[in-house]
């Protein structure tokens, strides 16, 4: 075989089939070939820029479709909402407060009223604008604004600047101030001032029937009385203001603005009568002081319309001022204070054994100071000798074992069930909160003594108002009214709209009414009892009861004139230390409080002489 030239030729070898090949131009493949190392390496391939340059375009086009679909929604398909977006976060919204309707007493005269004040605030930011464009006035800003408000205010100067000072956007400048003012200071037209008309509640009369009229909180909440059981009526719809309002808070002119103007309470129409709810209190809290005791009540009721003209109470409060009375005396003791009637009671135990024809006025008793009834000793108030009364000789000596005599005609059960009808033991339905309605245990639990004392007014409890409408059926002919305080709500042309008729209950017959007239005017030595009232016949019935506390209640209801009654006077005094009778502790009072009513009333005297009955046998 020849070996292969070296000659720098080109070389060639012969392929098996004898042909020459070409020789590989990087050698043989060994390390000593004449071919280098790197020749045997895979080259880098070059990457494409123009597919780099594709994708960043992509990109930038998706931000920028993302963008601009974004815009194409905030600007268009979404511009309403956010345009009220942003009117709802520059719309500042302001209360108007309704006028809570007056309270008047049945003539009209103002007893309770709501005035208008207007609460000043102030855009602290604003007030440095004050005659800022103005070249003639020798100060600006704040030190000028104070200088011109506090005059007005009342304030030093020093010290409106401090209250015009500072970075707040709203704070309260001075509150409650009359109309007057507010337009004062509104006329110097000082930027970032405003108001606000809120109400005041003013109680003209003061003290005079407080008890009735209530009060509210300094925000205007009914908290008691009238205000509180008729607020529904009284405080009216408040209005609502809404405006746009500027960076430093300033309302914007042409922006967007809504009023719902409020809409004031209705007025509240009493039954009581200004003048005599005036001298009730006065007569009232003459017999307290006077006895010592802890308080009293006196009330004036219409029996025949069932209208309360006066229901006054000793200690009681001025609604202005409600804060400076104590907690006890910020109530009515006429409806919430019960107590033992005493001898008052013994008039529905002689009504009812009237009504069910067991006795007489003339029918006759054996009355001796103490007696026993099935091991129980009853007797009477003072030590006297054997005694031989009519009823109605016992109904006038007030004896309690001639009453207990003639319980003894009537089963309990009867006589539980003419308490009931009289109103005892039941709310009397007063339009005031806090009324008791009394104790009145059933029949089934008159046992031992109960039985008995029953039927001379104890063992049961009462209030004041329910024990002067209970008389009072006597004084309409036998039919109890339900009594009331509220006349009506007064209508835009003046008229009261009456809130309903009152309830009436016939109790006992015509006849018997008359009778108990009788009986009641017996009780009375007119000219000569405490309770006597001047050209009139006086009906009438004292009573004391003691408390379990010790202490007593003294009363005396009654009516003038007898023939014809309208009027019915209650006088309470109550928290006595010592056993003092209503013929002394409130008798008195009654008298002066029945010569006032029946002038203040207008009710001319019958002329009819007092009816005297045969008291003893």
């Amino acid at each position: 075989m020849t070996s292969p030239r070296r000659n720098g030729r080109k070389t060639t070898a012969r392929s098996a089939g004898g042909t020459r090949r070409p020789r590989s131009a990087t050698g043989s493949g060994r390390a000593g070939d004449g071919g280098t190392l790197h020749s045997r390496i895979p080259q880098a391939r070059l990457g494409d820029p123009s597919t780099r340059h594709r994708l960043l375009i992509c990109l930038i086009l998706i931000a920028v479709l993302t963008i601009s679909g974004r815009l194409v929604w905030v600007q268009g398909l979404d511009a309403s909402a956010r345009a009220e977006e942003a009117i709802a976060q520059r719309t500042v919204s302001r209360t108007i407060p309704a006028l809570r309707g007056e309270i008047t007493d049945r003539e009209g005269t103002v007893l309770a009223s709501s005035v208008e004040r207007y609460d000043l605030w102030v855009n602290q930011t604003q007030v440095d604008e004050y005659r800022q464009g103005s070249t003639t006035a020798e100060s600006t800003g704040v030190e000028a604004a104070a200088a011109e408000l506090a005059p007005v205010l009342g304030w030093s100067a020093a010290k409106t600047e401090e209250a015009l000072t500072g970075d707040a956007g709203f704070a309260y400048l001075r509150k409650n101030v009359e109309p007057e003012v507010r337009d004062a200071v509104i006329a110097l037209r000082i930027p970032g001032i405003g108001a606000d008309r809120v109400a005041d509640r003013i109680y003209p009369a003061g003290s005079v029937g407080g008890n009735i009229l209530g009060f509210v909180s300094s925000d205007g909440n009914a908290l008691a009385g009238t205000e509180l059981s008729f607020d529904e009526e009284l405080r009216g719809t408040d209005g609502r203001t809404s405006y746009e309002r500027g960076a430093q808070g300033q309302i914007i002119p042409t922006g967007k603005q809504e009023t719902t103007p409020a809409v004031d309470g209705s007025d509240i129409v009493l039954t009581i009568d200004r003048d005599l709810q005036w001298k009730a209190q006065q007569i009232v809290a003459g017999a307290v002081e006077q006895h010592g005791a802890t308080g009293g009540s006196a009330v004036a009721f219409n029996a025949k319309s069932g209208e309360v003209l006066a229901l006054a109470e000793y200690p009681s409060y001025d609604p202005n001022d409600p804060g400076a009375a104590e907690e006890q005396d910020r109530g009515n003791r006429s409806i919430s204070n019960v107590f033992e009637p005493g001898s008052t009671g013994k008039l529905f135990t002689v009504a009812a054994a009237l009504e069910e024809g067991t006795v007489t006025p003339e029918t006759e008793y054996e009355v001796p100071h103490e007696m026993w009834f099935d091991g129980e000793r009853i007797k009477d108030s003072h030590v006297h000798p054997d005694q031989q009364l009519t009823l109605a000789g016992v109904l006038k000596n007030s004896s309690n074992v001639g009453t207990v005599q003639i319980s003894e005609t009537l089963t309990p059960q009867v006589r539980y069930d003419y308490l009931k009808a009289f109103g005892l033991g039941e709310r009397t339905g007063v339009e005031l909160p806090g009324e008791s309605a009394g104790i009145v245990h059933p029949a089934e639990d008159w046992t031992g003594r109960t039985r008995f004392t029953t039927s001379f007014g104890q063992g049961y409890s009462v209030n004041a108002l329910q024990m002067v409408s209970a008389v009072g059926t006597f004084a309409n002919d036998g039919v109890r009214v339900e009594p009331s305080l509220i006349k009506g709500v007064r209508q835009d042309d003046g008229s009261v709209r009456p809130l309903g008729e009152p309830e009436s209950t016939r109790v006992i017959s015509s006849g018997t009414a008359e009778t108990m007239l009788a009986l009641m005017d017996n009780s009375v030595e007119d000219g000569n009892s405490a309770a006597s009232v001047t050209g009139y016949a006086v009906a009438g019935k004292t009573g004391t009861a003691q408390v379990a506390d010790g202490t007593y209640t003294a009363s005396f209801i009654g009516f003038a004139p007898a023939d014809d009654p309208e009027i019915v006077i209650g006088v309470f005094v109550f928290g006595l230390n010592t056993f003092i009778s209503g013929a002394r502790a409130a008798a008195p009072a009654f008298s002066e409080l029945t010569t006032f009513t029946l002038q203040n009333q207008g009710i001319p005297p019958t002329g009819a002489a007092p009816r005297e009955l045969e008291n003893e046998w």
